[in-house]
């Protein structure tokens, strides 16, 4: 089947068109997206604005329309975190109901880590152990850990890369004092779940996806995106620590030169270094093996996972 996933992040809104079918991984097959970056839209009461309803109501048009005209047969959407917080994110999402005719699901902060965690699962195989796989989107962290496909503990954290730079940077770069503080909050945030998540079992294998921790490992020295998704890359906690402080000292337009960093991205590195670089310190990761796949995938899967068997399938 070919199906199209419409992921509307803190960052950007992406679709994506696969060809895909049961015990088969998905195959890529078309790729649209635009980095919104829903956050920079939310006003002094926490709610959307109206140019940023507007905008993203465009978008969930023109993926409709692609994803018709590249034959999907069936359409999944969802929001993560900057719709799921905003304080009219239901009339927000009822309003592009009524304007596209498309229900989007809102995945709490929880099922982004589970799905992820899923995801994560799938591409390193059971050979990997006890996984433990963080994520750093635009509006929060999320960490999961386990030795199945459904993590032990999946938890969501408000450390997205975005939502902090938005909330604790005045300048650029941002002064030291600044830079202090947001790092003794990511870090005392984190510290409080470090306990839940151990308890469990030491993991074997520590993972890390999203376009930060991708971006992290590039400017640290991983292959680039140009040797593929199946190019090993992961990034050390020496590297990141050297890098987490560099980037604080920069501004936006010297970090976006940086190898991998794309423009829209820049801005928020160092808030999003911060976090990776707490994330490995306290849970004491040495090395994180860097995941192509993420929630998106992991949204596929559970789809393709619910899909009858052609032995169930009724006839026609």
């Amino acid at each position: 089947m070919r199906l199209g996933v419409l992921d509307i992040g803190s960052n950007t809104v992406h679709l994506l068109v696969v060809d895909a079918h049961l015990g088969a991984r998905p195959i890529p097959a078309y790729s649209h997206k635009e980095e919104l970056r829903l956050t920079e839209y939310l006003d002094e009461r926490n709610e959307l604005s109206a140019e940023g309803i507007e905008r993203l109501g465009s978008f969930v048009e023109e993926a409709l329309r692609l994803a018709e005209d590249k034959g999907v047969e069936d359409f999944l959407a969802f929001a993560t975190s900057a719709v799921r917080e905003a304080a009219n994110g239901e009339q927000v999402l009822a309003r592009i109901d009524e304007r596209c005719g498309v229900d989007i699901d809102v995945l709490s902060g929880r099922d982004e880590a589970r799905l992820t965690f899923l995801a994560v699962r799938r591409w390193f195989g059971w050979s990997a152990g006890r996984l433990l796989v963080f994520d750093i989107g635009g509006g929060s962290l999320e960490i999961a850990a386990g030795v199945d496909e459904e993590p032990d503990v999946a938890v969501s954290l408000p450390l997205g890369a975005g939502r902090l730079t938005r909330d604790w940077f005045t300048a650029d770069p941002p002064p030291p004092d600044e830079v202090r503080a947001l790092r003794r909050h990511v870090r005392a945030e984190i510290a409080r779940t470090v306990r839940d998540v151990v308890r469990h079992g030491e993991s074997t294998c520590a993972v890390a996806t999203s376009k930060t921790f991708k971006q992290l490992a590039r400017v640290a020295g991983a292959a680039p995106s140009s040797e593929g998704v199946y190019a090993s890359r992961s990034l050390s906690r020496q590297d990141l620590a050297h890098w987490a402080g560099k980037l604080t000292t920069m501004d936006t337009a010297t970090r976006a030169a940086l190898p991998g960093v794309s423009p829209g991205r820049a801005a928020q590195l160092a808030a999003g270094a911060l976090v990776a670089d707490a994330a490995m310190d306290l849970f004491e990761v040495e090395r994180l093996e860097v995941c192509p796949w993420a929630l998106r995938e992991g949204v596929i899967l559970r789809r393709l996972d619910q899909l009858p068997s052609r032995r169930e399938t009724p006839p026609a």
